[in-house]
């Protein structure tokens, strides 16, 4: 088991990483902040899981150990392979989607595409005695102008087209004081809200 990966980024997509590791560069699959938020020629310190399947294996990266935890457990859920636990973590984030399993919330889960009524009932059921209880309070995700970047980026990779995604990133930008503190941006406030405006759509 690859656990973590340090080095420095010597390319990026919407949704992964190129990591040098010396004589190797690695490629790391991750939430669209995370590949938003890094800078190519710059070092990244990524927890990581392995998915091996019979046709390939797949290392997943995240910011840090709490959302590579709740990607590894969601995915012992019944149903839920790699794919869709990358769009729960990253739709919600690692205490947004315990506090969403821990309150029996569906609404919650469903805004995930991929997952309907009874997937996240199942994800409830599976879980909720076994994921620890969300923290109290809600800390902002830091970023700056780059929010319109990670937006569209996590709403490509959750499978709507750059442009549905450049639409709704232009939609929220004219109600940005609305939907969260402008100086600070919650990406994941926003991407939650762009992908409602999408569904409404």
């Amino acid at each position: 088991m690859i656990d973590r990966v340090r080095g420095a980024v010597v390319a990026r997509g919407a949704d992964y990483l190129s990591v040098d590791l010396g004589p190797v560069a690695v490629r790391v699959t991750t939430p669209p902040l995370v590949a938003a938020e890094a800078i190519v020629g710059r070092e990244v310190d990524l927890h990581t899981a392995l998915v091996v399947r019979e046709d390939s294996w797949t290392l997943f990266g995240f910011a840090d150990a709490e959302q590579c935890r709740m990607f590894e457990q969601v995915q012992t859920v019944s149903g839920i392979g790699p794919r869709i636990a990358l769009g729960l973590v990253s739709v919600l984030g690692a205490d947004d989607l315990r506090r969403a399993i821990d309150a029996e919330d569906l609404a919650a889960l469903t805004q995930v595409p991929g997952i309907g009524k009874k997937g996240a009932q199942r994800i409830v059921l599976e879980l909720k005695d076994k994921i620890d209880p969300p923290s109290i309070g809600r800390p902002a995700v830091p970023s700056d102008e780059g929010w319109r970047t990670a937006v569209a980026a996590g709403l490509t990779s959750l499978g709507w087209s750059a442009k549905e995604a450049g639409v709704a990133v232009d939609g929220l930008a004219g109600r940005l004081d609305e939907v969260t503190d402008a100086q600070s941006p919650d990406i994941g406030v926003l991407l939650k809200e762009a992908l409602r405006s999408l569904d409404r759509s």
